[in-house]
């Protein structure tokens, strides 16, 4: 019903500005060419002035009604850098954008035409041409000098002791792994993607490193609070872009060339709830447009306490053992003499960069 509203006035706004013009154009004929145009020049001129008080009001009233409304509080370490560049940015366009349409509209209101005043020609200035040319280039090469920076942190290389996740897009859907105990990612090779033959990575069994890797073909991406986390993107069949809005972050997941970044979470999905609301979510978004399906591409992460992660990978089942039920140490297995025996001790786990666990 809104949006009906919105169009409607706009409609009614746009059959209300072509009236007057259509009427403006009688008026001239019945009253002269030269009459007409000196009166719409003062019509024209307060609707200008109208227009920058009006539209000045109009952004001061969105600002107050939206301010901490849109993305929030940022939830990673990151995520405060990328917000501050942003608002200076911010504070620097928008005084330049102040002053200059305040100027605008004024000169467009007091120097209209008339027949009192005579224009001054001020064809050229050196000083001039200077000093709007230097000015603003001052200004972008410290904003982008600003965004290199925190570029380059982000895609730079992550703290030895960072804990690293896998995350590969495909239409429509996410999916994660994360290293076992050996903390190594076993090597991949993509004709080697089966999911009716639980490979949905491809991941080449022959290679040892494979074979205590966790994958996760849905559910949570989990990250520990406060703790380091790199991200290393890919993508099977078209580009994809894994967006992070909560954290700031985003990146391109490109077929056949992986990419990385990195940030440390500052909230766990708990205080994030307590903060701002029980139905709160991590959201893990597609920003690429990927397919029909494109909307739909929704992933969800959980950050927790390093302990609570802990006890999350030890229950998780390496996708080796899907692949290969007779290899998995803890399954129930049937002896010579027909009896089952129940090898289900769970081993040692240790995660890259944390305790081990037993």
């Amino acid at each position: 019903m809104t949006t009906f509203f919105i169009v409607a006035i706009l409609a009614l706004g746009f059959l209300i500005t072509f009236q007057i013009a259509k009427a403006s154009e009688y008026v001239a004929v019945l009253r002269g060419e030269e009459h007409a145009k000196k009166q719409n020049n003062k019509v024209n001129a307060f609707i200008l002035l109208a227009f920058l008080i009006l539209g000045m009001i109009g952004v001061y009233y969105c600002n107050e009604r939206l301010k901490g409304k849109i993305l929030g509080e940022a939830a990673s370490v990151h995520g405060d850098q990328i917000d501050s560049m942003l608002y200076i940015t911010i504070a620097v366009t928008g005084l330049v954008f102040v002053i200059t349409q305040i100027a605008l509209f004024w000169f467009a209101f007091k120097y209209q035409a008339s027949d009192d005043r005579k224009a001054y020609f001020f064809p050229h200035s050196n000083k001039l041409e200077i000093l709007w040319t230097v000015v603003p280039a001052i200004f972008l090469t410290v904003l982008v000098g600003f965004g290199l920076y925190y570029w380059f942190k982000i895609t730079g290389d992550a703290p030895k002791d960072a804990l690293q996740v896998e995350i590969t897009g495909s239409q429509f859907k996410w999916e994660y792994r994360y290293a076992g105990k050996d903390g190594i990612f076993g090597k991949k090779y993509f004709k080697k993607i089966d999911p009716a033959q639980n490979n949905p990575l491809g991941q080449l069994w022959e290679d040892a490193a494979n074979h205590d890797d966790i994958v996760l073909e849905s559910g949570d991406m989990h990250l520990i609070v406060n703790k380091p986390v790199k991200l290393i993107i890919n993508a099977k069949d078209v580009i994809h872009d894994v967006g992070l809005a909560h954290f700031r972050m985003k990146m391109d997941a490109v077929p056949g060339t992986p990419t990385t970044m990195w940030f440390t979470p500052k909230f766990t999905t708990k205080q994030a709830k307590d903060k701002w609301g029980p139905d709160f979510v991590y959201e893990i978004s597609c920003d690429q447009m990927c397919g029909k399906g494109h909307f739909s591409m929704r992933g969800t992460i959980l950050v927790e306490t390093q302990p609570e992660f802990d006890r999350w990978m030890i229950s998780q089942r390496p996708k080796y053992f899907a692949a290969f039920p007779d290899k998995d140490p803890n399954a129930i297995k049937t002896d010579t003499t027909g009896k089952r025996s129940d090898s289900t001790k769970v081993a040692a786990l240790s995660v890259p960069g944390n305790k081990t666990i037993n």
